[in-house]
Formats: structure tokens, sequence, C-alpha cells
């Protein structure tokens, strides 16, 4: 009777304290960074060398993204992809958990997601999977 009881509570627990954010999209995503036509472009974000030309990794929903392309006798570009709130999730989150599921998403960071509506170079794949293009032009090599 014990164990009937510990696994209701765990259970009852997964189901309260998780939101519509957290089960949609989760609190990071994938993030692809691609150096159009420079594949020797060293791709750094948040300061972290990822790889060179392309590079995949995930991100923190509720961080603006950095993105810095160096390739060596080119000028390195800087580039920050802001993030946006999330309102639909949102609004599933307060009507389907209430204040439980405003508080997880919020705590979480599932309430937001990359900016690809108002930046063209951010291209939505899915819920969780985001590429942003660098234009890397003024880089002639």
């Amino acid at each position: 009777m014990k164990k009937i009881s510990i696994i209701a509570l765990l259970l009852s627990m997964s189901i309260l304290f998780n939101s519509c954010g957290v089960m949609f999209g989760g609190s990071k995503y994938q993030g692809t960074i691609v150096a159009k036509d420079h594949p020797n472009a060293e791709i750094y974000a948040n300061g972290k060398k990822l790889g060179n030309g392309t590079a995949t990794a995930l991100f923190h929903r509720d961080q603006p993204l950095v993105v810095e392309v160096k390739q060596e006798g080119c000028e390195t570009k800087s580039q920050t992809f802001d993030k946006s709130f999330r309102t639909g999730n949102f609004i599933l989150s307060v009507l389907s958990f209430g204040l439980v599921g405003l508080a997880v998403d919020l705590g979480t960071g599932a309430s937001y997601k990359p900016n690809h509506k108002k930046n063209p170079e951010v291209q939505k794949v899915t819920d969780k999977d985001y590429t942003f293009n660098i234009d890397y032009s003024n880089c002639k090599k």
C-alpha cells in the first residue's frame, strides 16, 4: 500500500510541476549556426568555441544568443539574437496548469524562444530546433 501511495505521489508531482512550455519546448533549444560560404570560419556562441563553418549546440531559451564568427585575415563578425516571449504556450500554461505552470515556465526559461519572426536570419525548424544564418560576406576569403 505504501508503494502505491509513493507512486501516486510521484505521478501527481510530475503532472503538477510540468507546464505547457516545458512539455512542448523545454528550457533549451538546439541551435545550428551557419557561416554561409565560409567552412573554415570559427564559430563562437556566448564566448565558447563550437566549431568551424557550421556548429550545433543546446542554448538556454531565457538568454540572448551572442555569436561571433572569425576567420584569419577577416574582421570578426559579432551578432546578438534576441529572445521573444512564447505567448501561446504562456496562455496554455496558465489555463492548463494555473499559477504552478506559470511559475515553472518562467523559472525554467521555457517561456521564451529565439525571435525568428523579426529576424530573417533565424529560421524555426521546430519548437526545439532553430537555424541561425550569419552573413559573413564582408570576409572575401
